[in-house]
Parts: C-alpha cells; structure tokens; sequence
C-alpha cells in the first residue's frame, strides 16, 4: 500500500527541483529525491548532499545510460528520426527512458505522489506526466510550476534564487547568467536567458561538447561505421557496445566541431521556443545511417519510411512513446531494418560529415546494370520506351481535357 504522504521527487541537482523538493517538505510531504543517469556529466555525490540540504530523506540514482542509447537513441537513429527536419530529439528521447523508471521507483518505494520541475510553458511536463500515465496510472501528479500556491512564492528563476539563497541550498544558476542547460549521452540543449533573443547570437563560451568548427583541426579525420541490421555496432573495425560507441563519436565529432544547431522549434504546448544544441555523435550516426539505407534499401521502402519519419519524431517529440501506435512503428522500424547491414566511410571536417564510401554484403547497387559503360547488356534501354510511353498515358489524357475545355 502507498505511504499517501510519500512523493518520488524527479531530482537534477539544479535550481528548480531543488527549490521543489524544499517546497514539498514544508508542504509536509516526504521527499525521496530521484535522479536519473542519462548520461549527464555530474558529481553524484554532490547531487545526493544537495538533495538532503534541500530536505530529502533519501536519495537513489539510477544509471539509464546504455538502455538510454540502446532502446531509445538507436531506434530513432534507424528511423532517420529528426523533428521538424532539423532537431535530433536529444532531450525528447531521454523523456521517455527517465519517465519510465521514474514510475517503477515510485511503485517500488510505494509512493502515492511523483513530482517534477518541469514549468507550465515547456514540453518535458507532457513527456514525463504521459509516461507515468502509461506505466503507473494510479500515482498521482504534483506539478510545483502549475501550482497557484507554489506560484504565489516563486513566480521565475529570480524568486527561485532567493528562496534558494533564504534555505542555503546551493545553486549553480545567477541572476546574470540565467540560461538552462539539460544534458546526456546523446547531446546538450540550452534555452532561456539570453537565447530567448532569437536575434542573440550563443557565445562561444555556453558550448561544451564541441569545439567551434573555426577551432577545429585543419585536417579531416577519417572514421568507418558498421551497421548491423540498422544498429551501429562497430567503428573503424572495434566493435562497441552502444553507450561506448556513441560517447566515442561524441569525442570524435566534438572535436572536429561537428553538431552544433541554433533552432527556433514548435513546442507542443503551442508555442515557439528557441533552442541551442549540440549533438556530435548522433549527427554522424544520422548520416552514416541514412547513407547506408541508401545503399541496401529499396526506393519503394525508404519512401514509405521518409513518410512515416515526421510522425515518428513528433510523437516521440510530443511525448507519445509508450502507446499502440508507437509500437506498431517500432515493429516498422525492426522489419525495415533487415538488410540494413554494412559500413559507410566519412571524413570529419570543420562542422562536416562529408560521406566518402559505402559497402555491404546486402547492396542492391550493380555496377552493371548502372554502369554507362554496359558492355554485357545488363540494362536494355529501349525497355524505357514503353516504360515512359506508359507513365505518359495519364499526363496525355490531362493535356487533352484541357484542351478540350479551352475549345468550348
């Protein structure tokens, strides 16, 4: 039976969800604050004292990261998944992975409540609270940033300070420098503070993972991807498991200055936001992954999956990740994926992945048939007489009604 005064507390070791978690204590709640392991570069242990400073009676970190980047990061890798055809779904993806076992520890330490610091204005709030719908439909919500009590005492990042300052809970973020950042394995955002200026250019200084594409070596570096079936399981030859083989890309692609975008997205709480990113690995997966799709996917297929993609990337954008229809496109994606098996060979320059060559045991490209220099008749071409004659019929009918029509 839940403890009905218990909450999970979803716990960053920042601003907001430590001022929370001080707040549902003097709202007499006990607060056991959760963090999740998504790949973030954090102290723990820092974290953990942070958290009982801020009123925790206790504080578990779970480590996500390889389930992270096998079950969430790779299939919208091999889906192509990009939202409004620029953003790799860094955060979007991490939602659902995190929501997930932030209802299973809620379950497990018998809680009645879970609660975040997701604000009213943003995305996060619809991901995890549909998470928990789909996992634990009997915990109950409490969302501080939505609240008129909670509101009433802090109503921005300036009165979060303060109330910080008042319980001596130590924060990171200033009035002066008051952007937020949210990272993990696959990348780092940043929003708010300065870059709500769509005009304000990021400084140099905000990046973290990547150097500038104007610092970077003035040499390409050549690197090889192997697929298996869509799954990247192997660079240059070493083949890695999938936490280790993207952190390694991260390194590669950091270095060359390669996955910085500065965006202005559409939230699905109905506004526009801006965001900054950087997502070095995903970006030479992506590409490395599409290349190869070319190379052993039929025309036909990469069509049906070029139409699907935008609705893939906005239910995982939106939060929809554990429902029936997501499911069905999981199942999608695996099928596609059959024959998608081989190594794409790039070059890392200055911000570019520029693809040099392709190869796999399942290609459907003959040289001969593609070749102009066709010496063994592999391809006839007079068959594209009949071919075209038959493509023309409609267009031919249409020109004619028209024709038709003008008479009259």
């Amino acid at each position: 039976m839940a403890k009905k005064n218990r909450v999970i507390l979803a716990y960053s070791g920042g601003l907001d969800t430590s001022v929370i978690c001080k707040w549902l204590v003097e709202e007499g709640y006990e607060v056991i604050a959760w963090a999740a392991d998504v790949g973030q570069r954090e102290d723990w242990k820092a974290v953990r004292k942070k958290a009982i400073q801020s009123g925790a009676v206790k504080f578990i970190v779970a480590d996500l990261k390889e389930e992270f980047v096998r079950d969430f990061v790779f299939p919208a890798i091999m889906m192509n998944a990009q939202y409004e055809g620029r953003y790799y779904l860094g955060t979007s993806l991490a939602r659902p992975c995190i929501g997930k076992a932030f209802a299973e520890i809620a379950i497990k330490e018998k809680a009645a409540y879970v609660s975040h610091g997701c604000t009213g204005k943003g995305n996060d709030q619809v991901r995890f609270e549909l998470a928990v719908a789909a996992i634990a439909p009997d915990l109950k919500i409490i969302a501080p940033w939505r609240m008129e009590k909670f509101n009433s005492v802090i109503k921005g990042r300036t009165e979060a300070i303060a109330y910080a300052k008042k319980h001596k809970i130590p924060i990171k973020a200033t009035t002066k420098k008051p952007w937020s950042s949210d990272e993990n394995v696959l990348h780092i955002s940043f929003e708010a503070g300065m870059l709500e200026d769509p005009t304000a250019k990021p400084l140099e200084s905000m990046f973290e993972l990547s150097k500038s594409p104007f610092d970077a070596p003035a040499k390409p570096e050549k690197i090889k991807i192997r697929f298996e079936k869509g799954i990247p399981v192997a660079i240059n030859g070493k083949k890695m498991k999938p936490l280790a083989l993207l952190e390694k890309l991260n390194k590669i692609g950091g270095k060359h200055g390669i996955g910085r975008i500065d965006i202005v997205e559409s939230r699905f709480v109905g506004m526009k936001s801006r965001g900054v990113y950087e997502t070095p690995g995903g970006t030479i997966l992506m590409d490395a992954h599409r290349d190869i799709e070319g190379l052993t996917m039929d025309r036909d297929l990469i069509q049906l999956k070029e139409m699907l993609m935008p609705r893939f990337s906005t239910m995982a954008y939106n939060g929809l990740w554990f429902c029936r229809e997501m499911e069905a496109m999981m199942a999608f994606i695996k099928e596609s994926q059959r024959y998608v098996t081989g190594t794409v060979t790039m070059e890392l320059y200055k911000g570019n992945v520029i693809v040099i060559g392709r190869e796999s045991e399942y290609s459907l490209y003959d040289p001969m048939i593609a070749s102009m220099e066709d010496d063994e008749g592999a391809y006839d071409q007079s068959d594209a007489t009949g071919f075209i004659r038959l493509h023309a019929l409609p267009l031919k009918a249409n020109a004619r009604r028209i024709k038709k029509k003008r008479k009259k």
